[in-house]
């Protein structure tokens, strides 16, 4: 079986986010990137269903500028077989994200796509579900436990009530919570290795699709800041200021 992994690049999650002077966007010239978090679990648990005999090839995916390259190159050096890059400099909604991946799907005819639940730059948690509809494929959203066995994804999911078990007919969706896995540091003679791992180039034009965004930013700016705090003498203080300052009881 072969597993399809998108993998976007993503401001690091330990950089702060500043926004740019003029209000457009969040800035990232001279920033450090890398792989969104969510997509790491998913390239990781691609990695063990291919060591356990399940998946035979792992192809990752990347929609974006060319330094998406270096994303595909840290999925290469954990574990994927090659790499495949959608170039586009603009900006990327989840919908046109999903046609491209939807385009890839059909060319490559995967058993299964492994994807994070949304990324940590723009928190969509919405391209999964939406690649699941374009493909009429079944879907296991956030997933904390993934086992596959006889052409179906058995999938516990992480839910507002606790866990909830989806028995899924393959070819179908998952996408990573946060306690799927750990994913693996990729070790030097790997990083070495993934250096001669093939990654093919492609446009959106030649998948078909279209990706001009249908959405417009009109400004983007800082939370305000937080107030600093007070210390109450008393409770009947406390009580005092929350009823009569917060008006919050």
């Amino acid at each position: 079986m072969k597993l399809l992994v998108p993998v976007k690049r993503v401001v690091d999650y330990n950089v702060k986010v500043r926004v740019k002077a003029d209000g457009t966007g969040v800035e990232t010239a001279n920033v450090k990137m890398s792989m969104n978090p969510f997509d790491e679990i998913a390239v990781e648990e691609a990695v063990r269903l291919k060591e356990k005999g399940v998946a035979t090839e792992i192809v990752a995916v990347s929609i974006g500028v060319a330094q998406c390259q270096e994303q595909i190159r840290t999925a290469l050096a954990m574990g994927a077989d090659r790499g495949i890059l959608v170039e586009h400099d603009g900006p990327l909604e989840p919908l046109a994200v999903a046609k491209i991946l939807k385009a890839i799907a059909e060319a490559e005819q995967p058993g299964m796509i492994i994807l994070g639940k949304q990324a940590i730059d723009d928190d969509m948690n919405a391209t999964g579900q939406m690649l699941a509809a374009l493909l009429g494929w079944p879907q296991g959203t956030f997933a904390s436990k993934v086992e596959i066995a006889d052409g179906f994804a058995t999938v516990t999911r992480e839910i507002d009530g606790g866990l909830e078990t989806v028995k899924l007919k393959l070819p179908a969706i998952v996408t990573t919570d946060l306690r799927l896995n750990e994913p693996r540091y990729a070790s030097l003679p790997n990083i070495m290795k993934a250096r001669k791992k093939p990654i093919e180039t492609k446009k959106p034009a030649d998948l078909g699709v279209d990706p001009t965004p249908r959405l417009t930013t009109l400004k983007v700016e800082e939370p305000p800041k937080r107030k600093a705090g007070v210390k109450v003498a008393s409770a009947a203080e406390l009580v005092s200021k929350l009823r009569n300052e917060a008006k919050v009881i």
